[in-house]
């Protein structure tokens, strides 16, 4: 169903959108070490926006430091992990319908843009990217007309200056604006701002909602 606001633009996290949820990948890791489920998002939202997780997003510390304090924090949670660790499993696997669905928007005249919390080291979901033009990630992010990543521009989400950052590069107001993540805290903000956030939970969910705001079907 069409809504009555036109929209001109749509933001996307990457990790957990165009490619699967790194959630599922760390609770992988927790079940090999005998940690308990969602051990690494307990330890991440503690202390959230100082926290090592938050530090790193931030590009204030490297990986080195990163491994130590993350390590540190999960002791202090009653368990053993390095934060090391948890980076080795960071990346997702690319959903390819998401993908089709930039294709699809950019064809029918919507501007396409991302925003990650992502951290200064690797490449993958979530982290750094690489400056290799070859690489299918980086394909992807050519795709978009303008990316905002956490660990380059010294904030990330869900605070609300980051999102004030792609209005001001698109040039648009928010309600021109639809934005995705996986993570409801950082729809929140956005919708408070005035865009239009989707929360997600799968890729088919994702652009079942995203067709009926914009009055189109992706294909699967």
């Amino acid at each position: 169903m069409v809504t009555e606001r036109t929209f001109a633009a749509v933001i996307f996290d990457f990790g957990g959108v165009i490619t699967s949820s790194p959630f599922e990948a760390f609770n992988r890791l927790e079940a090999e070490r005998g940690l308990p489920q969602d051990f690494v998002r307990q330890v991440n939202a503690t202390n959230p926006d100082d926290n090592a997780w938050a530090r790193f997003e931030r590009a204030e510390i490297g990986a080195a430091e990163f491994d130590a304090l993350f390590a540190a924090e999960a002791l202090a949670q009653g368990h053993e992990l390095a934060g090391a660790d948890v980076l080795a499993v960071l990346a997702g696997t690319v959903r390819p319908a998401m993908v089709r669905a930039l294709d699809q928007l950019k064809a029918a005249g919507y501007r396409i843009a991302c925003i990650t919390n992502n951290v200064p080291t690797g490449h993958g979901a979530g982290l750094a990217r690489s400056d290799d033009r070859s690489d299918a990630l980086e394909q992807i992010f050519a795709r978009f007309e303008h990316v905002i990543e956490s660990s380059k521009a010294g904030v990330r989400k869900p605070d609300p200056r980051i999102y004030q950052m792609m209005w001001e590069k698109l040039g648009l107001e928010p309600a021109a604006c639809i934005y995705l993540d996986d993570l409801g805290v950082n729809c929140k903000p956005a919708a408070k701002l005035g865009m239009h956030a989707i929360k997600v939970t799968s890729g088919e969910q994702a652009l079942a909602d995203l067709g009926a705001v914009l009055g189109m079907a992706f294909a699967a």
